[in-house]
């Protein structure tokens, strides 16, 4: 049957943090802090340094949670107490510091900071399907894909993938373009010496630098490192009303409005913001002038333009320090292809 993917939302929380609690590897584990796993969701979700994918099932009008992905951009320092030995299990850890006022999870000020200066930390937390998919190839090729579109268009400075569970999911990590650390040797090496079922049973950190994957031919991971600062530098109120835009092209201004739970007249002044932003730094973007009067032809084909534009441009719907527009330059329109693998 169909698997679809969408972004987690409050009330998905305790259905997910379940799969990770019922897994016969993962959830051991956590051991007492399986408890601390649903708190900490909810109080991230929503925030600019947590991704989430919930993967379902459609059926005949009937919705199966098939599995869950969440990450978290994470402080260096945390970065590099999870390499040290001795190394630990980071889930658990992450249920009980993100509740915590020296939680290592960046704040929304520090995500922008920066996303818009040296690049982030992203995290794997966990990427579980429910036991009754998991021999379903389907969804590990659907996670792939969720976590490039996730995360395409962001500043990352180094990627850590979830903790896996058996020698076969650490190997698909491997495949997908993961180097191992070596612990005692401080760096990342592409093979462990006592084999993946030792490597597998112990914490463990797979993941790969910025740096790395510039110095070796291209995996389909190193696609995320492709980044190209934003043009446009719209606000996070802009930004929240274009990515639900884009997730349903032929909504109206009131559906925007309903959604959104702001008045008809905000949604409208923040068309006006964006195709003003627009107009003077991509003006070959949107012909025309920029008055937003009812939802004509000449209003759906701007937004028309605009939103294939951020399809193929994520970068200007994440987050980043808008001072950085206090004197916008005159750029050249560009237009990028990105490369998609899958796993």
């Amino acid at each position: 049957m169909p698997l679809q993917w969408r972004s987690m939302k409050p009330n998905d929380v305790a259905g997910c943090a379940e799969i990770i609690a019922a897994h016969p590897v993962i959830g051991p584990r956590y051991g007492p802090a399986i408890k601390d796993l649903r708190r900490s969701w909810l109080r991230l979700l929503g925030s600019e340094a947590m991704t989430t994918a919930v993967f379902e099932e459609v059926e005949k009008g009937c919705v199966t949670l098939a599995g869950v992905g969440v990450g978290v951009f994470v402080r260096d320092e945390f970065v590099r107490e999870l390499k040290s030995p001795p190394q630990f299990w980071f889930g658990p850890e992450l249920s009980k510091r993100a509740l915590r006022a020296d939680s290592p999870v960046l704040s929304d000020r520090e995500v922008r900071e920066a996303n818009s200066g040296e690049g982030l930390n992203e995290l794997v937390w966990e990427t579980l399907p429910q036991a009754r998919f998991a021999e379903r190839s389907e969804i590990y090729h659907l996670m792939g894909r969720a976590y490039i579109e996730i995360h395409l268009g962001y500043r990352l400075k180094e990627m850590i993938t979830s903790q896996a569970e058996s020698p076969q999911r650490l190997q698909w990590a491997i495949d997908a373009g993961g180097l191992c650390w070596d612990a005692k040797a401080a760096r990342y090496v592409k093979s462990v010496k006592n084999g993946t079922d030792e490597f597998a049973r112990n914490p463990h950190v797979v993941g790969i630098t910025r740096e790395l994957e510039c110095g070796r031919p291209g995996s389909w991971v190193g696609t995320l490192f492709d980044y190209q600062p934003p043009l446009l530098y719209f606000s996070a109120s802009e930004q929240r009303m274009l990515m639900r835009c884009m997730s349903n092209s032929t909504g109206t201004n009131s559906a925007l409005a309903r959604e959104l739970d702001v008045s008809l007249p905000t949604v409208k002044k923040m068309w006006l913001s964006i195709y003003e932003r627009v107009s003077e730094n991509a003006p070959e973007l949107i012909a025309g002038n920029t008055k937003i009067g009812a939802e004509n032809k000449r209003g759906k084909e701007k937004r028309r333009h605009l939103l294939a534009y951020l399809q193929d441009h994520p970068e200007e719907l994440r987050p980043v320090l808008r001072r950085r527009m206090a004197h916008p330059p005159r750029k050249q329109f560009r237009r990028l292809a990105y490369g998609f693998g899958t796993i």
